[in-house]
Parts: structure tokens; sequence; C-alpha cells
């Protein structure tokens, strides 16, 4: 059913609202994260030869927009049905810094305080840009989107714990910075490259002792994090906003695919 605007009212108060999706699209052509298996889609049934359309899919998890509970990088952590739905639904505020990353850049609490506030209790979404990066976006570069995205180091980590957050969105692969991820030596160029753009040896950078910072400290309070927005999220920066991202109830999950959707009200 195609709704009219005058149907799109906020619960109990009457005021239109605009919906904006946030994610992108899924099919059997959407890249994995480096190293998984890439879906498959399969007809099992046809109207032609069953009276009905049936699908099978075969998919990872960590794949077009996504989120991920706390049990992708802790055994005893929450898993995807255990997330209360309050902690995915609430207010947003997007940091676009598109206009100061670049390739390798290590993003800072001080590039997104001279954004937005944030404050406990909210949603803040990343802006890099990168999502141009992505398959179907306007420079497609998987290379550049996977392994030279900007992101964050133990810095970023521990003052995302402290604004107490309901969730993190990135329009990238992932908030850690590439040179801190389980990936960074799968490409020696990408590599030579990011030592080059940073003037120090990631290794030395970025100990292994704490890798996937972001993942790890976020996970430790109980803050999921959602990968791989789309372009969209710029319309609600400096809005009026509120956000979702409801996966279906996946018990025992560590991730599940996501459909994202900001809610923007009359200002």
């Amino acid at each position: 059913m195609q709704l009219e605007e005058s149907d799109r009212m906020w619960p109990a108060s009457d005021r239109p609202v605009q919906f904006v999706d946030c994610s992108q699209p899924w099919n059997a052509d959407t890249p994995p994260f480096p190293a998984d298996e890439p879906p498959t889609v399969v007809w099992v049934k046809r109207l032609s030869s069953h009276g009905t359309n049936h699908q099978r899919i075969s998919t990872q998890l960590h794949i077009g927009t996504h989120i991920d509970a706390p049990l992708h990088w802790r055994e005893e952590g929450m898993d995807i049905a255990s997330i209360p739905l309050d902690r995915l639904y609430g207010p947003v505020v997007v940091a676009d810094i598109s206009d100061v990353v670049c390739d390798f850049h290590v993003i800072r609490p001080a590039d997104i305080e001279a954004r937005v506030d944030v404050n406990p209790g909210d949603v803040l979404i990343i802006h890099t840009g990168y999502n141009r990066y992505y398959s179907g976006g306007s420079e497609p570069d998987l290379v550049r989107y996977f392994f030279k995205r900007p992101g964050g180091d133990g810095e970023l980590a521990d003052w995302l714990v402290e604004k107490q957050i309901r969730w993190l969105g990135v329009d990238s692969s992932s908030p850690d910075h590439p040179m801190n991820s389980n990936t960074r030596d799968w490409w020696p160029l990408v590599y030579e490259e990011a030592e080059a753009a940073m003037s120090v040896s990631p290794r030395e950078r970025f100990p292994l002792q704490h890798q996937t910072i972001c993942h790890v400290r976020l996970f430790q309070h109980n803050i999921p994090i959602v990968e791989n927005l789309n372009s969209n999220v710029t319309k609600l920066i400096g809005r009026n906003a509120h956000i979702c991202a409801f996966p279906w109830k996946f018990a025992g999950g560590e991730a599940a695919l996501v459909r994202v959707v900001g809610f923007v009200h009359p200002e």
C-alpha cells in the first residue's frame, strides 16, 4: 500500500514524518567482508512449475548493511535477540567529517565534537563519505573501501563509551582503523601506502593487543555497531530525527542483516 504524505504521521502527535532509508541494497552481488564467502540466491520454486515463487539464500552476516552484537567479539557477549528494542531506536546525530578525512585518517573525538554535540542516549552516525567507494557508489573501489577507510583507535573507543551512545553507525566497513584490523597484512602494497601516509609503521602505531579496539571496547559496554550505511545518512544531518536499526530476532546470532530507517520530524 502506498501511503500518502498525510498518512505518515508521527504516533500520538499528528505530525508528518519523513522516512529516510539508510540501508544498502542486498543481493547476490553484494560484496562480503574480505575473505568471507559471497552470498548466493537460488530459486527453489517458480510459479511456472510450482505455482509459487520461493528462494533460498546463503550469506555471511557481515555483509551489506548489518548490525554487530557484542557476541561478535565476546564469548559471553549479548546476542542479536537479546539487544533491547529501546537500544535499537532513538534520537540520532550525524557527524559529517567527510571534508576532513582521507585514506588511513585516524578519526579522533575532536573530529566529531567539531561537528555535533553527542548526548547520552543518542545514536551516533559517523559520515566519512567512503560509501561512494562501495559497490553501486559513485566511485566504486572495494580495496579502498575495505582497506584504506578512515577509522578510530583507543582514544575514539573510550570517548564513544564515555558518551553512552545507543549504537554507533558508520558509512564504511568498520569504525576501526584498517591498520588496526586483522586484515591489515593482507595487501602488502596497501600496508606500504599506509606507512607512507601515516609516517609511522602501522605495527608500531597499532599494537596487536589493541586490535579492533572500537569493536572490543564498545561491546564491553553492550553498544552495538552498524556498518555499511548508505549516503542517505546525510539527510539526517542537523535535523530533528530518530533512527532505528531492527534486525530479525536472531537467538544466538553474533550479527544480522538490518534495515536502518531514519524518521525526520518537522522542524
